[in-house]
């Protein structure tokens, strides 16, 4: 349950403001569908979070509990950091939503999106921390879309009435204690 309860906490905090929540308003305001873009933000979650969730878990097969302990307590210190940076939307990826409808367009631009972002980055280290990838991927996909449906229904009012340094600073703090949590061997109940 910690597993889930993490995930969903870190993610729904790293992502506001994030790129795909900036490319949740533009969809909106774009298509004014909101359950298609809902869908297909749902859909490339989950394959994009699987997958990172399934490499966390593999990592931790193949890496030794000691050196795990390190990398993951650097990664998440490092999710920290990164976390403060504000991310901009890229024009190429908002092009591919004139040529397919809403649901393939959300689908695609959302999956391309999301690989190499803070959040599947996190996926992964969080899957390879905890012991249970799946409900770590279960957490991560919760936490996106309690920031990103938000965002597909209520668009540009939202955005302007979050502070998103204050947002970023709590997302970054959590981020900080599991890093040095994790150094100091918070993990060791999970055999690293």
């Amino acid at each position: 349950m910690e597993a889930l309860l993490v995930s969903t906490g870190v993610v729904a905090l790293a992502e506001i403001g994030d790129k795909t929540q900036l490319l949740a308003f533009i969809l909106a305001a774009r298509f004014k569908k909101p359950l298609p873009i809902i869908a297909g933000i749902l859909c490339a979650t989950v394959i994009n979070h699987s997958l990172a969730g399934a490499l966390g878990a593999w990592i931790t097969s193949i890496v030794s509990p000691e050196i795990m302990r390190w990398v993951l307590g650097a990664s998440f210190l490092g999710m920290a950091i990164w976390t403060m940076i504000p991310d901009k939307i890229e024009d190429e990826e908002t092009l591919i939503a004139n040529k397919l409808g809403v649901f393939g367009a959300t689908f695609i631009t959302f999956f391309l999106a999301e690989m190499g972002d803070k959040t599947q980055i996190a996926t992964v280290a969080l899957a390879a921390h905890y012991t249970s990838a799946f409900m770590v991927v279960v957490g991560t996909t919760i936490g996106m879309l309690l920031a990103d449906v938000p965002a597909v229904f209520a668009g540009d009012k939202l955005a302007s009435k979050i502070p998103m340094p204050l947002v970023h600073s709590i997302a970054a703090g959590i981020f900080a204690l599991l890093g040095l949590a994790t150094l100091l061997g918070a993990g060791s109940k999970f055999g690293f």
